[in-house]
C-alpha cells in the first residue's frame, strides 16, 4: 500500500481526502451533495470532455479540471479518483489510475464484461491501491443497518428476501449506447447491480445458484427493461429480485412516497418521464440528457436516505422491512422501528468508505472483488434468461472479505 503522500510531505489522518473527479455528468451531479456537505473530502480536480463542465467545476471548487483522465491521473496533489465516466469506459479509467498509483471509487458497475473486470481488480492489486465499487444501494444507511441486525443473530436465521422496484428508468433520457445491452444498456447493468449488491449485503455475499427471465419489451428502447430472478446463497437464504423500468405503477408508494435518492415524490409529477420523450429524435433525448450534468443540472434536495424500491428479509423470529429512515421490525409479538441515520447527505456513506481506505488502510465492503461478484450476478441472468436453466455463480465473495491490497 502506498503511504499518503503529498509533494514530499505526508498526510495527516485528519486532512481532506484530495479528490480527482473523472466524468462530471449525472453521476457526479448525485454525489455533489455528499462532497460538498462533508469537510473529508476535497475535490482538487477534474476531468471532462466538455469545456463548459470544466468551466463549471474550476468556478466552483477551484481546482484544475482537464480534458483528460489521463492527465487527471497524473496530477501529484491528487490521491484518489472517482470514476464517474460511462460504464464502458470504466476499464480503461481504472487502469488508469491504478498506474498512476491513485486509490480508485468507480462507479457501478465495476465494468461491463467479466474479462475486464478481472482486469481492473487485479490491476489495483498489483498497484497496491483500494478499488471501491460505488455508490450502489449496498451503501445505505438502512440497508447497512439491516445487515448488521441479520448478522447480529437476534432474529434468527435469514430465510427469505423480497426485494422488488418498479420505475420508469427506461424513459428517462438515455443516450444511444444507454439502450444497447451490449454497451452496458438496459437495466441489467445500471439498475439490477444495485438489487444484487443490497440482497447480496444482507444475505452474506455468497451466492450459489441464480434462475432468471427478463423483459424486452419496448422495440423503441431495444434493451432489457425488467426481469425477475431466484437466488439462493450459502446458507440456506433464498431471495427473489424483480425489477420493472417500464413501470407505471411507482413502487416509491410503498415507500412512504420518498424517490430512490431521498427526495420527496410530487404527486403531479406522474408521468413526466415519458411525457419529456414524446416528440424527441435520438439526438434531441441526448441533448436533454447533458441538461443533468454539472454545469447545466440541478442537484437533488434530499431530506430522507436513498433507497432501491421495497426490501423485506424474513427471518426466524423478525421480518424486517426496509425503508428510507430506518428498519421495521415485525417480531413474533411485537413491533418496533429503528432509526438509520441521515446526513449530513445521503451518500456519507460512500466518503466513509473513501476516507476509512485512504486514511487508515481499511477495505470496504464493496471492494473490487465484490464488484465483480456483484457483475457476475447481472451476467448469470442474462445467461439464464436466454438458455432457460439455472446459471452457478463461481466468483462470489464474503462481506468480510478485504482485497490484499499489498
Amino acid at each position: 500500500m502506498y503511504p499518503a503522500r503529498y509533494r514530499g510531505g505526508w498526510f495527516l489522518t485528519s486532512d481532506p481526502v484530495r479528490l480527482g473527479v473523472a466524468g462530471l455528468g449525472r453521476a457526479f451531479m448525485l454525489m455533489v451533495p455528499t462532497f460538498d456537505a462533508d469537510a473529508r473530502v476535497k475535490l482538487t480536480a477534474a476531468a471532462a470532455p466538455r469545456a463548459e463542465s470544466r468551466a463549471a467545476f474550476e468556478e466552483q471548487y477551484g481546482g484544475v479540471a482537464y480534458p483528460t483522465v489521463e492527465d487527471l491521473c497524473a496530477d501529484p496533489s491528487v490521491e484518489a479518483i472517482y470514476i464517474a465516466t460511462p460504464h464502458q469506459m470504466h476499464v480503461d479509467h481504472v487502469l488508469a489510475a491504478a498506474r498512476a498509483g491513485k486509490h480508485i471509487l468507480v462507479e457501478k458497475p465495476l465494468a461491463i464484461s467479466m474479462e475486464d473486470a478481472e482486469t481492473m481488480v487485479a490491476a489495483a492489486n498489483e498497484a497496491g491501491v483500494h478499488l471501491i465499487v460505488g455508490p450502489s444501494h449496498s451503501f445505505d444507511p438502512p440497508v447497512e443497518l439491516a445487515a448488521q441486525l441479520i448478522a447480529s443473530g437476534k432474529f434468527g436465521q435469514l430465510r427469505m428476501i423480497q426485494a422488488l422496484n418498479y420505475t420508469d428508468f427506461l424513459y428517462r433520457p438515455r443516450r444511444p449506447e444507454e439502450l444497447r445491452t451490449e454497451e452496458g444498456g438496459g437495466v441489467l447493468f445500471s439498475q439490477a447491480i444495485h438489487q444484487i449488491d443490497v440482497v447480496r449485503r444482507l444475505a452474506g455475499g455468497m451466492g450459489e445458484k441464480i434462475y432468471a427471465m427478463t423483459g424486452a419489451w419496448d422495440p423503441k428502447r431495444p434493451t432489457e427493461g425488467a426481469f425477475t430472478a431466484l437466488m439462493n446463497f450459502e446458507g440456506g437464504c433464498v431471495a427473489n429480485l424483480t425489477y420493472s423500468g417500464y413501470a407505471h405503477f411507482d413502487s416509491d408508494i410503498w415507500m412512504n412516497d420518498v424517490g430512490e435518492l431521498g427526495q420527496r415524490k410530487l404527486a403531479g409529477a406522474y408521468g413526466d418521464a415519458r411525457r419529456a420523450l414524446m416528440a424527441l429524435d435520438p439526438d434531441d433525448e441526448a441533448r436533454l440528457k447533458t441538461t443533468r450534468t454539472f454545469g447545466s443540472g440541478k442537484t437533488v434536495d434530499a431530506k430522507h436516505n436513498e433507497h432501491f424500491g421495497p426490501v423485506i428479509a424474513l427471518c426466524d423470529r423478525a421480518d424486517l422491512k426496509l425503508t428510507p429512515d430506518g428498519v421495521e421490525v415485525f417480531g413474533d409479538t411485537e413491533r418496533g422501528f429503528i432509526e438509520a441515520t441521515f446526513g449530513p447527505a445521503p451518500r456519507r456513506t460512500v466518503n466513509d468508505a473513501l476516507v476509512a481506505a485512504v486514511r487508515q488502510n481499511k477495505a470496504p465492503v464493496q471492494t473490487g472483488a465484490w464488484g465483480l461478484a456483484s457483475l457476475e450476478v447481472c451476467h448469470a441472468i442474462l445467461q439464464s434468461a436466454s438458455t432457460g436453466q439455472p446459471v452457478d455463480l463461481r466468483q462470489q465473495c464474503k462481506t468480510n472479505e478485504e482485497e490484499q491490497t499489498g
